[in-house]
């Protein structure tokens, strides 16, 4: 296996591309469990017919573990918008169709986004007079079981000379609402400061779903305690600061 070539570093991991092979290698603390959930969650996604890099192998690499899959050759969405500010809105619409169409599947081995969010609602740096507020907002909502990213933004999506999408990192990929989901992407959004684009993204969702708007943002403080578990303490910041603005009825 060559690692040679370096396509893209993150935090915990680096990504190389090795002739038709992508292998994602993971830092030597990175968790082992999380390590295979991931792989599991990319096979089980794969199993829906969703456009995604196929699974190859979970492999050791000096000490460390890695996930070996397809290399999508082309460009990711983001990196479209930046080239072609002129048709960031047409790319806008074709995220949108992309993330319904996720959400359109549903695959019963996945976790349930509602457990994870409670978990995460548990560790978060909040009192627990919100924690348990949260929880209660939490448990009201209307449980589906629908396919949810859980990182869905354009540099997750990679556009092939042909046009196909393919759609990346499954790490984060859980069953539950869509509308949760769609306020995570709307939260990154504003969190890469592209809070016109956040606007833009959350009208297009609401259209194309037929959802009210005010449903979607109803799911914010509860999506942004949940994230605000990890991350750098600037995106804590930012992400807390939307559970105190929330008014509970």
């Amino acid at each position: 296996m060559n690692l040679d070539r370096v396509i893209a570093v993150r935090n915990s991991k680096t990504v190389y591309r090795d002739g038709d092979q992508c292998i994602k290698v993971f830092n030597e603390d990175f968790s082992k469990a999380d390590v295979l959930n991931e792989a599991l969650n990319q096979a089980r996604i794969e199993e829906t017919g969703l456009p995604i890099p196929k699974i190859l192998g979970v492999n050791m690499i000096d000490g460390k573990w890695a996930i070996v899959s397809e290399y999508i050759q082309g460009k990711t969405m983001a990196q479209l918008m930046a080239e072609n500010p002129d048709k960031a809105d047409e790319y806008l619409e074709q995220f949108v169709d992309i993330q319904l169409t996720v959400q359109s599947k549903t695959c019963a081995g996945l976790n349930k986004l509602k457990d994870k969010m409670n978990r995460k609602i548990s560790q978060a740096q909040l009192d627990a007079t919100t924690r348990y507020e949260l929880h209660t907002r939490l448990e009201g909502m209307p449980k589906h079981n629908k396919v949810c990213h859980g990182d869905f933004n354009p540099s997750n999506i990679i556009l092939t000379e042909d046009g196909t999408a393919y759609i990346l990192d499954w790490s984060h990929a859980t069953q539950g609402n869509a509308s949760a989901d769609a306020a995570r992407t709307y939260l990154l959004f504003w969190l890469e400061g592209k809070i016109d684009m956040a606007e833009k993204y959350l009208s297009l969702f609401c259209k194309k779903s037929d959802t009210a708007k005010q449903y979607v943002q109803k799911w914010m403080p509860i999506v942004a305690a949940s994230q605000s578990v990890k991350g750098n303490e600037k995106e804590r910041e930012f992400l807390l600061s939307w559970v105190d603005v929330v008014e509970y009825e």
